[in-house]
């Protein structure tokens, strides 16, 4: 007979404790992770805000080998299901994925082991999930798991808001039989509102599990040299690892090539660079210690290095959300690390112009203002930044002693 950790015969323990303990090697759960699994087991949708590195994965993973079946999860991102499928296939669960980056005959593979029973959990984007062809194939099977990473882009009100996330609204019609689990980090009461009309016509159990990250220190300082600011922060972290923002690409070559020439060992990432030379600059990012990535937002989501050290803007970002999800990225390791910012008429004055110039309503222009002039109340408050922070996604908290205030 086998016994768990904990010494329980395995036949006597819960199903979800067992998979936890024998498939993903834990010993307990972490907060709020058996309430989700308790619910999704139960056939109820639920929508779960939990801060990075709370475990949201699992709040899907360990209820998908329970229930056996094949689970569904929808990613924005390749190389996000790249990882979660290479970190199960370690663990001995059959895992696959059908994307734009393998070749046709690995997607025919996958989508055999996929029709076959073999496969437990598909990792596929929203674009190829919600294709006639694809919906037609996977209602043939038995499904009983769906899960929608970084949820918040379904919301448009949310910080990253993407068309190809809106036909998910249509999931719950099509299997109305099988639970729906929406995940993000960064949702406001307003996004979690959105998310719950669209996705669920409001019939879900939300648990909202907390926002604080103590171990990231919050900081801002004036705008001035932004080169020089940036070289004197990045040399009392030497041989660590951060990723710094800039708004534009020119920008992020330039900080890049600025932080070269002064010894570090940064690379630059953005949207008009080829694939070949992002996706080499990430895997560097990803494998070795000590590197520095200078980004636009478009590098990110999804990313789960634990060991970054800070994560520096050079510039203002698009809201407290962005800021919220763009500083998660820091600390996942539990260490000490530090979210820096540079703050300056400039870039407000910049943000104004984009939303201004944005093919948006009248209304969604007059709520990125709103969001705007929160951020810039952030940035300006002398109160505990933490305490603000946490106020914006509704947590009351105490002054941290962990800001510059």
């Amino acid at each position: 007979m086998r016994t768990s950790t904990a010494g329980i015969p395995a036949e006597g323990r819960d199903p979800k404790r067992r998979v936890l303990q024998d498939v993903f090697g834990f010993d307990d759960f972490r907060p709020g992770q058996a309430d989700v699994m308790e619910a999704l087991l139960a056939g109820r949708h639920v929508l779960a805000v939990m801060p990075t590195g709370a475990g949201k994965s699992l709040c899907y993973q360990v209820p998908a080998l329970v229930l056996g079946g094949l689970t569904i999860v929808v990613s924005p991102l390749v190389a996000l299901m790249q990882d979660q499928v290479s970190a199960l296939r370690l663990a001995g669960v059959a895992a696959d994925t059908i994307n734009s980056s393998l070749d046709r005959d690995a997607n025919v593979a996958a989508w055999r082991r996929v029709a076959s029973g073999q496969t437990r959990l598909l990792y596929l984007a929203p674009e190829r999930l919600m294709t006639d062809r694809m919906l037609d194939a996977l209602a043939r099977l038995d499904i009983r798991l769906i899960a929608v990473d970084e949820a918040h882009c379904i919301s448009q009100w949310g910080p990253a808001f993407r068309r190809e996330y809106e036909d998910l609204a249509q999931l719950r019609d099509i299997f109305p039989k099988v639970p729906i689990i929406a995940l993000t980090a960064t949702a406001d009461e307003t996004t979690r509102t959105d998310i719950s009309a669209r996705l669920f016509a409001d019939r879900v159990d939300t648990l909202v599990l907390g926002f604080d990250r103590p171990n990231i220190k919050l900081a801002i300082e004036p705008k001035q040299d932004s080169k020089r600011q940036l070289l004197r922060f990045v040399e009392r972290h030497p041989g660590r690892s951060g990723i710094v923002y800039c708004l534009s690409r020119r920008k992020t070559e330039e900080m890049a090539a600025f932080l070269e020439k002064n010894g570090v060992t940064a690379l630059a990432y953005h949207a008009g660079m080829s694939k070949e030379a992002r996706e080499a600059n990430q895997n560097a990012f990803m494998t070795l210690s000590g590197v520095v990535m200078v980004a636009t937002i478009a590098f990110g989501m999804g990313i789960d290095k634990p060991d970054v050290a800070y994560v520096f803007h050079t510039d203002l970002p698009a809201s407290l959300e962005a800021y919220y999800q763009e500083i998660g990225r820091a600390g996942r390791d539990g260490r000490s690390a530090e979210a820096h910012m540079l703050y300056g008429l400039g870039d407000i004055r910049t943000r104004r112009l984009f939303i201004d110039d944005e093919d948006a309503s009248s209304e969604h222009k007059r709520r990125s203002h709103g969001r705007l002039d929160t951020l810039i109340g952030y940035c300006e408050t002398a109160q505990c930044r933490r305490q603000v922070l946490l106020g914006y996604f509704g947590e009351e908290a105490q002054p941290c002693g962990n800001c510059d205030n």
